[in-house]
């Protein structure tokens, strides 16, 4: 064989593992988008329940095609203090099993021709290909993702499928294979390390699956090739926790471990199956085959650690030592960590997190307009220059969102996606905006007690009821804003009408106790002052809520 022919030989090998892994991320990517709001729901069903954990673990892995994807998430959610490591082991098991789907995928090519995905892949691409131009309809173009994603996918397999066939019998392929099984270490260790470069098991699990079609591959070097996959897998997440807290540390260590135990258990019994057995251990495996030891290990290693999942907690303790808490400096480090990077892995994740943190910021807001409120009516210096300080943080907040907003807009995310990441903009926009009001509000209430002025009774109670009905607008419009609950807009929207109505009828009054000297000018100005704020404070809780229900509608 020529240079020219060794060299077209690995080009095409190249080219078709390329549309292998291109697809395989396409076809994720498309499955992710049309899950959408069931991603975020599946977010919000982690609970200590670690039997939910591990199935939605399983569900999303299968959603994304990725273990790798979602263990790097775990990471993240840990680090960002969303998700304990109680959940966290209980995702990592089903993000195993998960994974598995895509070798169930590849292995379809030794189906019937009919059913063989290589058959009609060309057509899926074609039909992806023109949805994708001729259709401005997101949820179309999601499923012309998935399509194109697929055939792709298998065209790239058929790719290498056709250039390794004509060898399969080469004395170096055959050699390569005995010596792999017979060296168990070694196999694990190519397994390991094929994977840790490409960083998918799912498609270093692809490429055994296209090698076994060429009738090349022993059962004995595939269980011990799949079972180091298992292992290589694990260097994405212990990667990305590199800069995380101790912590998400830990979450890549249990990831590890758990294949790790997984692959000695498993390692171990199938030495001694092949050692009872040569012929067996020799004899030629294929990808459906090699599907079902895959399925096999991951379920059976999920029932076998499950019980032990706070053993591997504790085990990732030894590795990562405790030392003193890490606790954060102030609020805005705290938002800063749980807008992790790692979470971009998954738009719908990293878009139902931006709200969470936006919900987050509102409620710091809202805490300091009622402090407002209670430094003007009760002259409370004390308060009022708390307010001031928080107000800084309130602006940091809105810097820290902002920019992982920017962020998120640069990924793929679908329409709705697109839109719901605009309308976080305009809101967090507006809570700093009530931020600025309830700084006003504190300010007035310096004011007064510098020049020791005193409300009258009559303003008090009048200033106290439009407070507590503006300031609980904005807590209806955060709530709706978490929610998504129709009935805090229709309070936030009865509120802003009788807040309006309250601040024309008491502006009026004051103006006639001015008249009738019933009170100072410089009562006045402050009264005005603080109804105009208060007023404003309703307006831009309104306009949250106006966005809310717009994606409701979307």
């Amino acid at each position: 064989m020529s240079t020219i022919e060794i060299l077209e030989l690995i080009f095409v090998f190249a080219g078709g593992l390329g549309m292998f892994l291109y697809g395989m991320n396409l076809m994720g990517d498309g499955l992710q988008k049309s899950a959408g709001n069931k991603m975020k729901q599946l977010l919000e069903y982690l609970t200590n329940n670690r039997f939910v954990a591990v199935l939605v673990g399983t569900v999303v892995t299968g959603i994304i095609q990725s273990s790798s994807a979602t263990t790097v998430m775990v990471v993240g959610f840990v680090n960002a203090g969303i998700m304990n490591l109680n959940q966290a082991v209980g995702v990592i098991m089903g993000a195993n099993i998960g994974t598995t789907v895509t070798a169930w995928l590849v292995s379809m090519n030794e189906w019937s021709a009919i059913l063989n995905p290589s058959f009609f892949a060309p057509v899926l691409v074609a039909i992806g290909a023109f949805i994708m131009i001729m259709s401005k309809h997101q949820k179309k173009r999601d499923i012309a993702e998935i399509l194109l994603g697929f055939g792709i996918l298998f065209v790239g397999l058929n790719f290498m499928s056709n250039v390794i066939k004509p060898y399969s019998n080469s004395p170096v392929f055959v050699k390569a294979f005995k010596v792999l099984g017979k060296n168990p270490l070694f196999g694990i260790l190519v397994g390991t390390v094929v994977t840790a470069i490409i960083q998918s098991s799912s498609a270093s699990v692809g490429i055994l699956q296209t090698l076994a079609m060429s009738g090349s591959v022993t059962w004995s070097s595939a269980i011990f090739i799949t079972l180091g996959q298992n292992i290589g897998t694990c260097i994405t997440a212990i990667l990305s926790s590199i800069g995380a807290n101790k912590t998400a540390k830990r979450a890549a260590v249990i990831h590890l471990s758990f294949n790790v135990i997984g692959t000695i258990v498993f390692g171990t019994l199938m030495y001694v199956v092949f050692i009872i057995n040569p012929a067996f251990a020799n004899s030629n495996i294929n990808s459906v085959e090699i599907s079902i030891f895959h399925t096999v290990f991951n379920l059976s290693n999920t029932i076998l650690l499950f019980p032990f999942a706070n053993g591997l907690v504790k085990l990732s303790g030894i590795f990562i030592h405790d030392s003193k808490e890490e606790v954060a400096v102030d609020e805005t480090l705290v938002t800063l960590s749980h807008l992790d990077d790692r979470i971009l892995e998954t738009p719908s994740f990293a878009v139902a997190n931006s709200i969470k943190e936006v919900v987050h910021m509102g409620q710091i807001t809202l805490d300091n307009a009622r402090n407002a409120v209670e430094a003007l009516l009760k002259n409370d210096k004390e308060k009022a220059n708390k307010v001031l300080e928080v107000e800084k943080i309130i602006d940091a907040h809105q810097k820290i969102i902002t920019e992982y907003l920017i962020k998120i807009n640069n990924i793929s995310l679908t329409e709705k996606q697109h839109y719901v990441v605009n309308d976080l903009f305009y809101t967090i926009t507006n809570i700093e905006r009530v931020g600025d009001h309830a700084e006003n509000l504190a300010d007035l209430a310096l004011e007064k007690i510098k020049d020791g002025i005193y409300l009258s009774e009559v303003a008090y109670h009048e200033l106290e009821e439009i407070s507590n009905d503006a300031v609980n607008s904005f807590d209806y419009a955060i709530r709706a804003r978490d929610t998504e609950e129709i009935k805090y807009i229709r309070e936030v929207e009865k509120l802003e009408k009788k807040v309006d109505i309250l601040e024309d009828k008491l502006r009026q009054e004051h103006i006639d106790r001015l008249s009738n000297r019933e009170c100072t000018p410089e009562n006045g100005v402050i009264f005005i002052d603080a109804l105009i704020n208060l007023e404003r404070i309703s307006d831009h809780s309104l306009n949250i809520v106006n966005y809310v229900e717009n994606e409701l509608n979307f």
